[in-house]
């Protein structure tokens, strides 16, 4: 079973900066997918970052330019670089594995970022 642990929520000023870890244990899968998602209280669940294993990103429009996602294939962990942070970017924030040939999909436990302006 992957489990999968995150590190690095906090809180933190409006203009600064955080980093958020992913990395599954136990795992000899590889995943063409990694991402991280976010759920601020009373909203759904939205897509933060996303990167393939071919190192392709995809951000939401409202993060671009502030957030980078990286990923370490050999390690099978996956970062987010977050600056100029916004109370707005509030929320549990989980990670997101997506194992190659459909051998799963698998979600960390969150962790929380708070804004304070």
């Amino acid at each position: 079973q992957v489990q999968l642990v995150e590190s690095g929520g906090d809180s933190v000023q409006a203009g600064g900066s955080l980093t958020l870890s992913c990395a599954a244990s136990r795992s000899r899968l590889s995943f063409v997918a990694m991402g991280w998602y976010r759920q601020a209280p009373g909203k759904q669940r939205e897509l933060v970052a996303t990167i393939t294993n071919g190192f392709i990103t995809n951000y939401a429009d409202s993060v671009k330019g502030r957030f980078t996602i990286t990923r370490d294939n050999a390690k099978n962990t996956v970062n987010l670089q977050m600056n100029r942070l916004k109370p707005e970017d509030t929320a549990v924030y989980y990670c997101n594995f997506l194992a190659e040939w459909g051998e799963g999909d698998y979600w960390g436990q969150g962790t929380q970022v708070t804004v304070s302006s």
